[in-house]
């Protein structure tokens, strides 16, 4: 494998090269984003009781921390195209560091809507690290590259949901008020990605040429070249299948932050269980993803092997049935052992749903792939928006609303069957995949795993 072109393999434990520099750093940071993105669920019943919210309140915070998501990472996905990854994430790290402290500055519901507005922001950095992953990889293992890097990142969900409560705890037994635990707890994940967002900065590069304003000045082709970056969004909208697509991510990922936003709280509600105990139970649907997104990802790449893009468009539809059984299953169930067991289950296949639709996005229009990335992206945010204001409707149990969602995931399987892709590109994608496997048969150096063969 050279330095200067895409991987054809994913070497866990060469940090030398860049593309596997990019590989770590982008799952670190979304990893960090994710948890100062949901930093606060766990903590929802201490927040409501200091700043006195009801409910609807609380459900109107969240709503627009996923809503105003939306927006980002529809611009972020230009910025990407634009000025690159690397300086797109170290800026989106640093400003997104500042506001997650900044909510311990909340005194009302009025200034505690307006930190999450601005920390929902940080939930566009799930854009980057799939425009920066595509960068790195060849076609024959881009879907498990992307399915990694972002399932290591979305346990930033997981571990927030775990570890929260206990710095809090741990706040509070060391003398600090629950006033000021809860904010001095915000603290920790702030802190993080801004230390992050600089390593990002010196460690990474656009792509495995180099950075992409070093490269246009020196007029290097590139696949984000000039012509394509103009007018690039629109070119995305101009395809059908980036809606479709957005719709998908909008029943899988869109359901899955909905799920990382209230489970602790609903299940601490209806079973009586303490803060540390739900919290447990709502990390270990996010700490799935340790492997599941992987999974989506890798499993997509081998069935490409055999049945091309086709392949992908099927596998994804596949795993969009076993979540939405497995929700429908979840929304009857009324003891705790079964509800654990069923949400654990969601849990495996939404995040393999997510995972095999960033392994489709990549074949799209690699051209304009930041905007297509933002677009699809912004979907999911759409899905958890709209799943907030089910949970808001009144007469509308917890559980019923988890139910019409699963509802909603079944219709999104068939959609996905309408994505379609021309010879031509399946016809690419088969050479790019026989490249990739035929660079495979060299020999291995230690730490590598060969992905897609």
């Amino acid at each position: 494998m050279l330095p200067q072109t895409k991987a054809t393999r994913i070497q866990f434990l060469n940090f030398t090269l860049p593309q596997m520099r990019a590989f770590h750093m982008s799952w670190v940071a979304f990893f960090l984003c994710f948890m100062g993105w949901f930093a606060i669920a766990p903590l929802t019943p201490v927040i409501a009781k200091d700043l006195k919210l009801t409910k609807d309140q609380m459900y109107n915070t969240f709503i627009a921390s996923v809503g105003i998501t939306i927006l980002a990472r529809l611009v972020i996905g230009v910025f990407c195209d634009k000025v690159g990854p690397r300086k797109t994430y170290t800026w989106l790290m640093l400003l997104g560091g500042l506001a997650v402290m900044a909510v311990g500055f909340a005194t009302d519901y009025t200034t505690f809507f307006l930190a999450r507005v601005f920390i929902g922001m940080i939930g566009a950095s799930f854009v980057i690290t799939q425009f920066h992953s595509t960068q790195m990889f060849a076609s024959n293992c881009v879907g498990t590259a992307n399915a990694t890097g972002a399932g290591w990142g979305n346990m930033g969900a997981g571990a927030t949901n775990s570890l929260m409560p206990l710095i809090f705890g741990g706040l509070v037994s060391w003398g600090c008020s629950e006033h000021m635990g809860w904010r001095l707890a915000m603290i920790v994940p702030g802190a993080l990605m801004l230390c992050s967002g600089v390593a990002y900065y010196f460690l990474t590069q656009d792509c495995p040429a180099g950075n992409f304003e070093d490269l246009r000045k020196s007029g290097v082709e590139i696949e984000n070249n000039k012509k394509a970056v103009k007018g690039g969004f629109l070119i995305a909208c101009a395809d059908y299948r980036v809606w479709l697509l957005a719709f998908v991510y909008a029943a899988c990922f869109g359901v899955e932050v909905v799920m990382h936003g209230t489970a602790a709280t609903n299940f601490q509600t209806l079973y009586k269980l303490d803060l540390g105990t739900a919290g447990l139970i709502a990390g270990a649907f996010g700490w799935l993803a340790i492997f599941a997104r992987g999974l989506g990802g890798y499993i997509s790449d081998k069935v490409a092997n055999k049945s091309g893009l086709k392949g992908r468009v099927f596998t994804l539809a596949t795993f969009l049935i076993g979540q939405g059984v497995a929700m429908l299953l979840l929304s009857f169930s009324t003891v705790l052992v079964g509800s654990v067991i069923w949400l654990l289950i969601f849990g495996l296949f939404v995040h393999m749903a997510a995972g095999g639709t960033y392994a489709v996005i990549p074949f799209i229009n690699k051209k304009v792939l930041g905007s297509v990335a933002g677009i699809v992206g912004a979907g999911g945010n759409v899905g958890a928006m709209l799943g907030g204001f089910l949970l808001k409707v009144k007469g509308v149990s917890y559980w019923q609303a988890i139910m019409y969602m699963g509802i909603g995931v079944l219709v999104s399987s068939v959609t996905t069957l309408a994505i379609r892709f021309s010879t031509a590109d399946e016809t690419l994608a088969s050479a790019e995949f026989a490249a990739g496997t035929a660079n495979n048969a060299l020999p291995l150096a230690s730490g590598e795993l060969v992905a897609g063969q």
